[in-house]
């Protein structure tokens, strides 16, 4: 189904293309008319580059909205007037690919309508040969406009990526941000989880270990054998709960099933702790990456806390797929929404996803539901 939304996206931002290459057909001619004026006229000159930036700047969203991840470089008006000269062609082939397509179906529907109703179409009889002949015909056709419509996407996509998107210093310049950025957030994630194993070691391990010694010396100091006895069996269960909280307190640092038996079985478990319904749709034939794996993992296993005790959910879905040399992680639950990103739990998974250069995307509005995305690259 997801494939389906995709080509369908695929289709409506070709045609919108098809629109935006008319616009700077009309542009190019305008330039080209008015030259002499411009020449003399720089104000004018500015106004109309300005005018270039700007279309050229839709045209990039729209290929991000539509067609995938177009990252946004600084546009001089040269490489905007550029661009609208180059797409032109490419805008024209989507729109006759987009034609054919919408014509073929359209003819296909008259044929099919008028063998329906018993009533030849063009004098041809729907007899099984000629069904069959026009049916497998359709097929070849509707192959050839999905393949035409995914290649013209491809291409708009690298083209507005190569005219548009940064520069070679732009985007080292950007990465070495994001990799400062990133390291600061690494070191200030691992500060807090820290703090939370401290808390955690304090307020539940640490108290148990010292009422276990209080019920020992207890026991010790005890003249009566039974209440001795008494005393021990306590001391004896307090171990017991100490060892559980010891164990939920290493399970939340690092799972060991995650190195021993994978993502799977581990998600499995984070399902069984979760204290909600959890639906786990994983679809990966092999195992990625050990930080790509870790980094799904928490993700996963912060959300799911998060929908259990913050959001009021009934249930909770999670989808684990791979897609094009990426490790997709999307889990959705039915709470309240209302999540804030920049709060410390999303925006330290979100530095833990940016440390293994992926992108984490958090849809929660106050009326839920919550989403939380992230793309980890595994190829």
């Amino acid at each position: 189904m997801s494939g389906v939304r995709v080509w369908i996206r695929s289709v409506a931002g070709i045609g919108l293309g098809a629109a935006t290459a008319t616009l700077g057909l009309c542009y190019l001619a305008v330039a080209a008319v008015g030259y002499p004026a411009l020449a003399r006229a720089p104000q004018l000159r500015r106004h109309l580059g300005g005018l270039a930036r700007r279309v050229a700047e839709y045209d990039r969203r729209r290929v991000e909205r539509f067609l995938g991840d177009s990252p946004a470089g600084v546009v001089s008006d040269a490489r905007a007037l550029g661009y609208l000269a180059v797409r032109l062609p490419l805008g024209v082939l989507g729109g006759i690919v987009l034609f054919l397509m919408l014509y073929g179906t359209g003819v296909m529907c008259a044929v099919l309508v008028g063998w329906l109703i018993g009533r030849p179409v063009d004098g041809i009889e729907a007899t099984p040969l000629i069904v069959t002949y026009i049916g497998v015909f359709a097929l070849v056709l509707l192959f050839l406009a999905v393949q035409g419509v995914i290649g013209v996407a491809a291409l708009d996509r690298r083209l507005a990526r190569a005219m548009l998107g940064p520069t070679d210093r732009a985007a080292y310049q950007r990465r070495i941000t994001e990799l400062a950025t990133s390291r600061a957030g690494v070191v200030a994630a691992v500060d807090a989880e820290r703090r939370r194993i401290e808390r955690d070691l304090h307020d539940g391990v640490q108290q148990r270990l010292v009422a276990l010694g209080m019920l020992v010396g207890r026991a010790r100091r005890s003249g009566d054998p039974a209440k001795a006895a008494e005393l021990l069996r306590q001391a004896h269960e307090e171990s017991g709960r100490a060892l559980d909280e010891l164990r939920e307190v290493a399970w939340r640092v690092y799972p060991t099933a995650l190195d021993n038996l994978g993502l799977a079985d581990a998600l499995d478990r984070v399902a069984e702790r979760a204290g909600l319904p959890v639906r786990i749709d994983y679809r990966l034939t092999g195992r990625p990456p050990r930080p790509v794996e870790t980094a799904a993992y928490f993700v996963i296993s912060e959300a799911v806390t998060n929908a259990a005790k913050h959001a009021r959910a009934s249930r909770v879905e999670v989808a684990v797929t791979a897609r094009e040399g990426w490790l997709v992680v999307e889990v959705r639950d039915d709470g309240i929404g209302g999540a804030d990103p920049a709060g410390g739990g999303l925006s330290g998974l979100a530095r833990r996803v940016a440390a293994q250069d992926g992108r984490l995307r958090v849809e929660s509005p106050p009326a839920g539901p919550t989403s939380v995305v992230a793309e980890l690259p595994c190829g």
